[in-house]
């Protein structure tokens, strides 16, 4: 399928990738075209080349984060038997070392033959999450929500207390963000300006994977921009995904944000 994003952050592994599909489409569902929800599954970040340093590499266990979201989402309103039309993507990989790892300044293509210069070995989120969302068309979905835990611009933003997120379509960003107040998982609008477009562009591919020290939640939404032709909604919860310390009803560890959230949008709809 020339999957190019999530095959070549996968070059450094031994272990091969997956590309997960779940669907949940019950009789009554009362959605013709389905939600579909996509999930970052890169189940270790070393960073790659761009090796990460300064002892953040401990809980890169939680990169997939997004898809565990998803699928514990997709469990919930399966086993609620939610009357709703939802789809889960999962694109999982590691994004280790080796001979054969992407390094910097790699031009890889796309699924839908978009070209992009590797800058950065540890911006490999949003690669994998580009043949996702170029998968997702198939489907003609009403709307789009990816989840990922995806830039340490937005831990500088939200911290742990919420979740940075950015969208094209604003009615559906305003009822998450509704439901964020309501389960507590909080949600802050960050821009999808066109100027951010141009800090991500190549001059020798059709983009380059970051976008510089600016706007960094927003250029890395303006990259997976490029692959969307529907309604969509981008969940960065890099900040509240994985906590070292418990902190007032949430464990240490994995959070499971925004399992709720997503949960409780569904069933609005219903």
């Amino acid at each position: 399928m020339k999957m190019g994003g999530l095959l070549g952050v996968n070059k450094g592994s031994e272990t091969p990738p997956t590309f997960n599909i779940m669907h949940y489409k019950p009789k009554n569902a009362v959605n013709s075209q389905p939600l579909v929800l996509v999930g970052k599954g890169v189940m270790f970040d070393t960073g790659g080349y761009s090796l990460k340093v300064g002892g953040v590499m401990s809980t890169m266990k939680c990169d997939m984060a997004g898809g565990a979201a998803v699928l514990e989402a997709m469990c919930a309103i399966a086993g609620n038997q939610l009357p709703y039309y939802v789809i889960g993507i999962v694109p999982a990989t590691d994004n280790k070392i080796s001979s054969n790892a992407l390094v910097v300044d790699d031009v890889i293509t796309i699924m839908d033959g978009t070209t992009v210069e590797v800058q950065n070995t540890d911006a490999e989120g949003r690669l994998v999450l580009a043949d996702a969302l170029c998968y997702a068309k198939k489907f003609n979905p009403e709307l789009v929500i990816d989840v990922a835990t995806f830039t340490g611009a937005s831990v500088a933003i939200t911290g742990s207390f919420g979740i940075a997120g950015i969208s094209n379509h604003q009615e559906s960003i305003d009822a998450l963000k509704s439901i964020g107040e309501e389960v507590y998982e909080r949600i802050v609008q960050l821009p999808l300006w066109k100027e951010y477009g141009e800090l991500i562009k190549s001059d020798i591919a059709d983009l380059k994977n970051i976008g510089g020290p600016i706007g960094g939640v927003s250029t890395a939404a303006k990259f997976l921009e490029h692959f969307t032709d529907y309604p969509w909604v981008h969940l960065d919860i890099a900040g509240a995904a994985f906590l070292k310390d418990k902190k007032g009803y949430k464990q240490s560890g994995a959070t499971a944000v925004p399992v709720r959230l997503i949960y409780e949008f569904v069933k609005s709809k219903c």
